[in-house]
């Protein structure tokens, strides 16, 4: 993933807002019927948890996506890494991990970031020789990512660039999760007058508050587990096995 500044829950200019699902499992239904791509219905069709459904019952998969930008209207994707979770184990030796062909050049920010340079993309193949198994993978999963303004947004866009329609699914996200905690009231002008700086909500610092092992970052299979190891954190010091997903996703 890119990793944000300062203003970490702020959305790049440009950048579409996500839709406001109130009704997952209504929208895949409703998705279903009215997708015209056959790769998209089988999606659909897989069906989501209802919003009651407890956390412990929830299929769960966690995902990280590395891109040329922040932006998905003029960055694309360069890798994807997912694993399959759930509450009591994480599938590692399931991880899939993908180096595409972006739509868009890379840039040197990106190449210093995650270090996919130019050579490495090469042969690298474009995200529709691999859409097919990535949909199956993440039918009927609710998803776990850390900031919520990559995956989805650029999922969404690829897909509909290369189907015509794109796709939406559920997030649990790990850095919105946090900022529950850590941001919920604003730093006082006296504070910041003070230099007083809002506590990190990175993937890695929130890493390190639940005694969890560095990882290298910007590596999207790696950067997938690290964000399923902190989502496991989360829930066993804040909430419970029975809390309904509802109160988790977005």
């Amino acid at each position: 993933m890119l990793y944000l500044g300062p203003s970490e829950l702020q959305r790049p200019a440009g950048r579409q807002s996500d839709p406001a699902i109130s009704n997952w499992r209504q929208y895949y239904q409703q998705q279903a019927q009215s997708s015209q791509h056959a790769l998209l219905q089988q999606f659909y069709q897989a069906g989501m948890v209802a919003a009651d459904t407890p956390i412990r019952e929830v299929p769960l998969l966690a995902l990280d996506i590395e891109t040329t930008g922040l932006d998905p209207a003029s960055s694309g994707i360069v890798s994807i890494g997912l694993l399959p979770m759930d509450l009591s184990q994480i599938y590692a030796s399931r991880a899939r991990q993908w180096l595409l062909k972006p739509r868009f050049a890379l840039s040197d920010d990106s190449v210093t970031l995650h270090r996919i340079t130019h050579s490495d993309i090469a042969q690298a193949p474009d995200l529709s020789a691999v859409l097919p198994e990535l949909l199956q993978q993440l039918a009927g999963k609710v998803v776990i990512v850390h900031y919520r303004g990559i995956e989805r947004p650029f999922l969404h866009a690829a897909v509909k660039a290369r189907l015509g329609q794109g796709v939406y699914f559920p997030l649990i996200d790990t850095m919105e999760l946090e900022a529950r905690l850590h941001r919920r009231k604003a730093l006082s002008l006296w504070q910041q007058l003070r230099g007083k700086q809002q506590l990190s909500i990175r993937l890695a610092d929130s890493r390190l508050r639940y005694g969890l092992p560095p990882y290298r970052p910007h590596h999207a299979a790696t950067d997938a587990l690290a964000c399923a190891e902190l989502f496991r954190a989360q829930l066993a010091a804040r909430f419970s096995p029975n809390t309904p997903v509802s109160q988790l996703w977005c």
